[in-house]
This record gives structure tokens, C-alpha cells and sequence, in this order.
């Protein structure tokens, strides 16, 4: 794991192979070691480099100047500046792709191909806007997820089958919320405000002229297969592929599936 500082604070990333460089995205809650599979498969041929989102993973806390993922996707852009990277294509996941679409509002010159995966770049719904910062306050309050919470969140990741199909990937999960607790709680809820109250970016997707694959799970509960149509019909000329078996962690519970749709997209867009 390498470490950059910026604006007072260390951000993790990991950073694998040589090539065309990918930028990897993790999801909310999640960390660099989500996209392991992915890496795997791809680094004989790309460079990956996979930075942790602030108060995840071994990043810091974030910058109290982090007030939004546009300065998220800022700092970025500065991580690629200090690796000395020009171009480089984006695969977010989530809060990854919300980013992602910032960083190429941004920088369009810079990303030469995109993929957004179980992701949604307009508003939150107000139904589940207000379900989710209520959740954070509690979280936020109680320093750390209280049971109920945990009951109702890990489910919304996976497959309806996930509990019977990856045990292990569904328990390792509610492990991982059951020990946030302190600090770093109640900055990963801070984090989760910036993901939950973000921007609108329609108008911008908009104006997007780079190759765009719009991937989802099918089971994707916070993330309905809807909400990536909605997309694909924003971008001029993205593809929409929906992905079997799979919820939100899609990248996770079909690895191998994923792993092939990234290899023959960037096969042609990334070089």
C-alpha cells in the first residue's frame, strides 16, 4: 500500500502491474482489496492503481476542505499529477463511479474511457435520501452501526441468494461494520453524507464524448437496473450491460464475469 499526502492527510492507494493506467473506484464501506479479483485479471496488461476513499481502508480522515466528492475528485486528479500520470481510464463501483463522473467533468482530456458500475450520478431519492441520513446520525451519535442498522444494511448489497451463494463474502461484510466504531464512525458517516447528498451530474454526463460502460447487477437493490438506463440514455454511445446473479458487490460475487467485461472494454477504449 503506498500513501499520498494532500491537504494534510495520507491517502491510501494501491498501485499493480504496468500498462495503460485504470483507476479503480471501491464502493461506500468497502475498500482497495474489493476490487483484488479485478486486479488480478487485469494487471498483466494494465497498470491498476486503486486509491481509498478518505476514513476507509488505510486512508486518513478527510480533509476538513473534503466537503463534497467534487473535491474528492480533485484530489484525485492530484494524485495523478503527482504519480506523473496524464491519462488514464476510470472503473468505479458506487460511490466509485459518482467520482468517477467528477473527475471526468473535471479533466475530460485526461479519462479516456469510463465504467460505472452499481452506481446512480443524479440525486439521491428523497425516500432514501432521508432513510440514509438517518442511518448516519444514528451511526454518527452511537459511534459505531448498532445491530438494527447492520441487520438492514448488509443485506442491500448482495444477491437475494448471497447468504446460501457467498457466505463468506456476506459474513466477512457484517464483520467488518460490527467493529467500526469511535472516530472513525463518525467520520465514515461524514463520508457517507458527501456520497448520499451529492450533486446532481445529468447536465454533465451530458456533454460526456468518451467511451461509457454502464454495468449493474440485476439484483442491485440501492442501485435499481432502472437508475443505469436512465444513464445509458443520457451518455451518447454507452453500452449497458446487466450482470446475472449479482447485487450491489457485483464486482465480488461474479468476479469472473466482470473481470471479462472490463478485459474486452478496455481492451478497445483504454489503450
Amino acid at each position: 500500500m503506498h500513501k499520498f499526502s494532500i491537504d494534510g492527510r495520507e491517502m491510501a492507494y494501491l498501485d499493480e502491474g504496468q500498462g495503460p493506467v485504470i483507476v479503480f473506484g471501491h464502493s461506500y464501506l468497502w475498500d482497495s482489496a474489493m476490487w483484488a479479483p479485478q486486479v488480478n485479471a487485469l494487471r498483466a496488461q494494465y497498470r491498476c492503481i486503486v486509491p481509498e476513499l478518505w476514513a476507509h481502508g488505510e486512508s486518513d480522515h478527510a480533509p476538513s476542505s473534503t466537503r463534497s466528492l467534487t473535491d474528492y475528485a480533485q484530489q484525485i486528479l492530484a494524485l495523478m499529477d503527482h504519480l506523473n500520470i496524464e491519462e488514464f481510464s476510470i472503473v468505479g463501483l458506487s460511490v466509485g463511479g459518482m467520482w468517477g463522473t467528477e473527475v471526468v467533468t473535471l479533466a475530460p482530456q485526461r479519462v479516456k474511457s469510463l465504467v460505472l458500475m452499481d452506481t446512480f450520478v443524479g440525486l439521491e431519492p428523497e425516500i432514501t435520501h432521508q432513510k440514509y441520513f438517518s442511518m448516519l446520525d444514528t451511526i454518527s451519535d452511537a459511534q459505531r452501526v448498532p445491530e438494527p442498522i447492520i441487520d438492514a444494511v448488509v443485506p442491500m448489497f448482495f444477491a437475494r441468494n448471497a447468504t446460501n451463494d457467498s457466505p463468506a463474502l456476506v459474513e466477512s461484510f457484517r464483520r467488518k461494520l460490527a467493529t467500526l466504531s469511535g472516530e472513525q464512525a463518525v467520520e465514515v458517516a461524514r463520508i457517507g453524507k458527501m456520497v448520499f447528498g451529492r450533486r446532481d451530474q445529468f447536465e454533465d454526463i451530458e456533454k460526456f464524448a468518451l467511451p461509457v460502460l454502464i454495468a449493474v447487477g440485476q439484483e442491485d437493490a440501492p442501485r435499481p437496473v432502472l437508475e443505469s438506463y436512465l444513464m445509458v440514455d443520457c451518455i451518447s454511445g454507452a453500452e449497458l450491460v446487466q450482470i446475472p446473479n449479482a447485487g450491489h458487490i457485483s464486482n465480488l460475487e461474479q468476479p469472473e464475469f466482470v473481470s471479462n467485461i472490463l478485459l474486452e472494454f478496455l481492451a478497445k477504449h483504454a489503450h
